[in-house]
């Protein structure tokens, strides 16, 4: 990717204070840095644009300002991360130079640049207005977990997938593979405002899945398969594992 494309591709990574399962979320100390400024360096090592790092916290803006990344304080009361991207995409770029917005969430630590890269990869098709990432299931459990997100799509190639569903249902039906969805995105600027601009769908509420919002407006979304899910901390567990990993990789 060379200096202009850069340039007009902004990585935006949501932090939210209130999580029950995990107080502080963002803030949780992971090799001596602040789990959010993991993530950041995570998206920085991809280099693949200009990162921000969204919060609704002064602490947590505090603790990213003082790694030396670029953060955009954001309402508290958003209904969704989309929301808030959107909002923070307003202020970091009012001049619409930014054309491509990533959505890498902020409890994904340990998540592998080549992964975040591979979020772009659908958009050189200009038909596609967003592009997702999945994994097929290798995990029996995992096929009937409602927990487990599956990617209905119709194979573009043996590495992408056109969406057509996103279910918490074993999906599709008979024999083939299953893909587990996994939830960071790209989007152009114009179908992420326009999503924002939408109101919630009837099977985005039925499912509890904002991307289906997208697909019963008409809009694209293309899927890259990639190899591995990545680990998201939502227990004290996850976040002891998330340790492990970056203290190995850190020997």
């Amino acid at each position: 990717m060379n200096k202009g494309e850069l340039g007009k591709t902004l990585v935006l990574i949501p932090a939210r204070m209130a999580s029950t399962r995990l107080p502080g979320k963002p803030l949780a100390d992971i090799c001596g840095l602040p789990m959010i400024v993991q993530v950041a360096m995570r998206a920085r090592e991809a280099n693949v644009g200009r990162i921000i790092v969204a919060v609704d916290d002064a602490r947590v803006f505090e603790a990213v300002e003082a790694a030396g990344f670029e953060v955009v304080m954001t309402r508290a009361d958003h209904q969704s991360g989309s929301d808030r991207i959107h909002e923070a995409l307003t202020k970091a770029d009012p001049d619409g130079v930014v054309e491509t917005v990533i959505n890498v969430q902020g409890d994904l630590p340990t998540i592998e640049p080549e992964t975040i890269r591979a979020a772009l990869r659908p958009l050189e098709d200009p038909s596609v207005d967003i592009a997702t990432l999945t994994v097929e299931i290798t995990d029996e459990e995992e096929k009937t977990n409602p927990n487990v997100v599956k990617v209905v799509g119709s194979p573009l190639s043996d590495t992408r997938l056109r969406a057509l569903y996103f279910t918490r249902a074993t999906a599709p039906h008979g024999q083939g593979p299953l893909y587990h969805h996994i939830g960071l995105y790209a989007y152009r600027r114009a179908a992420l405002e326009r999503f924002v601009a939408l109101h919630p769908s009837p099977l985005e509420k039925r499912e509890s899945l904002e991307q289906l919002r997208a697909l019963e407006a008409g809009m694209r979304i293309d899927v890259e398969i990639v190899n591995s899910v990545p680990l998201g901390v939502d227990t004290p567990v996850d976040l002891e594992k998330a340790r492990h990993i970056l203290s190995r990789k850190a020997q």
